[in-house]
């Protein structure tokens, strides 16, 4: 099912990136400097809209066909330098304190366990590093929506690589010691009505 979603991933996003998505990853990843590490990657939406304060990226992408496209788009792209490497998001191959800013869009509703995603991002961010993040979230504020997210999410599961609709990954970010220093809910214009909910922004590490 990994092949399959991979392939239609782009053209299925689409209508979305032009409407809401594309100008919320210029707005997020215009924050970021210097080292950073993009955290499920994907088919690499995010490379072009690094600045020239990031001096390099590193793309962590587990899925071995989205990992083949991004591999590619890094190829034909502006990103030559862009490292890509095999890992997940609970177990990345990195020292302490390595990254000034850590990415994740569209990333937490998917993996195997966010605690522990999220403890390894805090491990590899500097002092003061930044944690940019885009997501899309249970319906907490329709009740209707979120039943439809409770009703549609076992089956959703299966076929959309272990993406989650009814994940709060911004009372894990709390729970997990970091701080939300921006924070924006907005409904994903375009989007299917089950992903449509999400939140946006920038988390550092409590002190």
């Amino acid at each position: 099912m990994s092949w399959f979603v991979s392939k239609i991933y782009d053209r299925f996003m689409a209508s979305a990136e032009r409407e809401v998505l594309g100008e919320w990853r210029r707005e997020l990843l215009a924050r970021a400097e210097g080292r950073v590490l993009e955290v499920g990657a994907g088919t690499g939406l995010n490379l072009e809209y690094y600045s020239n304060s990031v001096t390099d990226v590193t793309a962590v992408e587990p899925d071995p066909h989205m990992r083949a496209q991004l591999a590619h788009r890094i190829e034909q792209g502006p990103n030559p330098g862009v490292r890509l490497v095999d890992a997940r998001a609970e177990q990345l191959p990195f020292s302490d304190d390595s990254f000034d800013a850590v990415v994740a869009t569209l990333v937490l509703c998917s993996v195997d366990d966010v605690a522990a995603a999220l403890q390894e991002f805090r491990r590899v961010l500097k002092p003061g590093g930044r944690f940019l993040f885009v997501e899309h979230v249970a319906a907490r504020d329709n009740p209707g929506r979120l039943a439809w997210q409770r009703r549609i999410e076992p089956v959703w599961k299966r076929v959309a690589d272990n993406c989650h609709l009814t994940r709060r990954p911004a009372d894990a970010m709390r729970e997990a010691g970091f701080e939300l220093v921006d924070l924006t809910r907005e409904s994903m214009g375009k989007g299917l009505p089950i992903v449509r909910p999400t939140i946006r922004g920038e988390a550092r590490l409590s002190k």
